[in-house]
């Protein structure tokens, strides 16, 4: 039988995950898959290192009126603040939750960050296994979300912000020393929820065992999520309807392939440009790639790419990629 275009998309990634080579921080650089990424990034484009010495870099977001990124370092309970000349520098601490059980919590801080519809900082607290609300200007934190029926949550991991002000969640249980098998989980799910501008919680998805990124297309018609299963590392999609419920998921990229290959990481982040482009967390680094999941081109650092934000106008690209953060220049043009 011959191969079918799923297959053989899989087996050219994997190769390309397979040259990303092991988990050392290198040179970071772009490749280029197909020639639609040239209308994104001129070519010979380069990322830039913009920060170092990070523990764990996660969840970055672009905050236009202050002209400057947020981004989480979750083992060290920090959120950065990085502005160009004058490079990053500690924004909020603790980013999560305080005095937290070394033995029982692994990850304290926030993971996931978005700005609400008014401008508020929204923070997936890993630690405190929640969904919180930061004003910018005092620093004040309100918890907008930290249980569902009754029961806490496990360790809010990322988010996405609706049109109508919706907050679209993952609740995995990374952020707990024993993962699963830890006494402080509840859940008897690791959920993908929506906590609606009513502030009613609803679990939208219940039957994956790792979910981590989450983003929802720009007509709001489709939901994607990441996997980070080892086992079954992909990237799902579902059909929303007009009330926003979901219809069967299906796999959109399966990377068990790339990941067999060697390339580092797990599906992870991911944003949705204006134009429906998607730029996923892959095994190999980040990969850009259209809503049919054809690979347009991979970025690639050596080591794992958590997370990604459009920055400056859809003029730039930033990721954080262990214990860096990088910047990489779109075309003028091409709004992401």
């Amino acid at each position: 039988m011959p191969l079918d275009r799923r297959t053989m998309l899989a087996g050219g990634l994997a190769l390309l995950a397979t040259r990303a080579g092991a988990q050392t921080p290198a040179a970071p650089r772009v490749r280029r898959i197909a020639p639609g990424l040239d209308r994104m990034i001129v070519p010979g484009t380069q990322p830039e290192v913009i920060a170092t010495g990070i523990r764990w870099a996660e969840g970055p977001v672009w905050v236009p009126a202050g002209g400057y990124l947020l981004f989480s370092d979750p083992p060290a309970n920090l959120i950065r603040r990085w502005q160009r000349g004058r490079g990053a520098t500690p924004f909020l601490s603790p980013s999560g939750a305080a005095g937290t059980d070394p033995k029982l919590v692994r990850e304290a801080g926030s993971n996931g960050l978005a700005l609400d519809r008014g401008g508020g900082l929204l923070i997936a607290n890993s630690g405190g296994r929640s969904i919180d609300r930061v004003d910018l200007a005092t620093r004040r934190r309100t918890v907008l979300a930290d249980r569902y029926d009754g029961k806490r949550f496990n360790s809010c991991n990322d988010l996405h912000v609706a049109r109508d002000g919706s907050i679209w969640f993952t609740d995995p249980p990374y952020g707990f020393a024993d993962g699963d098998a830890s006494p402080l989980k509840e859940q008897s799910v690791n959920g993908v929820y929506r906590r609606h501008p009513d502030g009613k919680v609803t679990l939208i998805e219940g039957g994956l065992t790792r979910p981590n990124g989450i983003a929802l297309s720009p007509d709001e018609r489709r939901l994607y999520v990441s996997v980070s299963d080892e086992a079954a590392p992909r990237i799902m999609v579902y059909d929303l309807d007009a009330a926003g419920r979901p219809g069967a998921g299906r796999v959109l990229l399966d990377a068990k392939a790339m990941k067999a290959a060697g390339g580092p990481g797990l599906p992870d982040g991911m944003k949705v440009a204006r134009d429906g482009t998607l730029v996923c967390s892959v095994p190999g680094g980040m990969m850009l790639m259209t809503p049919e999941a054809e690979p347009l081109g991979l970025i690639e650092s050596g080591a794992p790419i958590a997370n990604c934000a459009f920055g400056e106008k859809g003029r730039a690209l930033y990721l954080t990629a262990n214990d860096r953060v990088l910047r990489l220049a779109l075309r003028p043009g091409w709004q992401g």
